[in-house]
């Protein structure tokens, strides 16, 4: 392992562009989003080599609301978070609204890295749990989910990291 402590700025960002293209060239990620891609990638691995769960297949790139679709045609939401709140969610109504959400997918699939980016957690929610748990992000105009124990109690646990 080189040690990145010897390496001046340039050249830790020419190792962070190599492996980039080297995860593309791969197939693990398709877009410069790495946890995000990482976390979709991984969850799809997980689902196709693990026994009673639907085989995933990757949405297209730019396809809005849904990273996965399985065999059956349900929609798959997946976040990715290396702490406590997801990313966001667009295309819902704002709080204030008495207008219902038109259901954008059928489940959503939480990702949860570590500090190292090692996969810790996945967990699995269908749509009302999913809008039970919601919380408005101001800043974004969007809604994220914050990992709690509640929510969590509530969620299909897929993976565990063994300890």
């Amino acid at each position: 392992m080189e040690n990145l402590q010897e390496k001046d700025t340039k050249e830790i960002i020419q190792l962070y562009s190599k492996a980039i293209k080297e995860l593309k060239r791969r197939k693990v990620i398709r877009t410069n989003n790495v946890v995000g891609e990482l976390g979709e990638y991984l969850a799809i691995e997980i689902y196709n080599n693990t026994p009673g769960l639907p085989n995933l297949a990757p949405a297209p790139v730019g396809t809005e609301n849904i990273d996965a679709i399985s065999r059956k045609g349900d929609r798959y939401s997946i976040k990715s978070t290396s702490n406590t709140t997801t990313g966001v969610f667009y295309g819902l109504e704002e709080p204030e609204s008495d207008v219902p959400d038109r259901q954008k997918f059928e489940y959503v699939i939480v990702c949860k890295f570590d500090d190292d980016y090692e996969l810790q957690t996945v967990l699995e929610m269908d749509w009302d749990t999913f809008l039970r748990n919601k919380r408005w992000h101001k800043r974004m105009h969007a809604w994220n989910l914050s990992l709690s124990k509640k929510l969590c109690q509530q969620c299909k646990v897929v993976y565990e990291k063994e300890e």
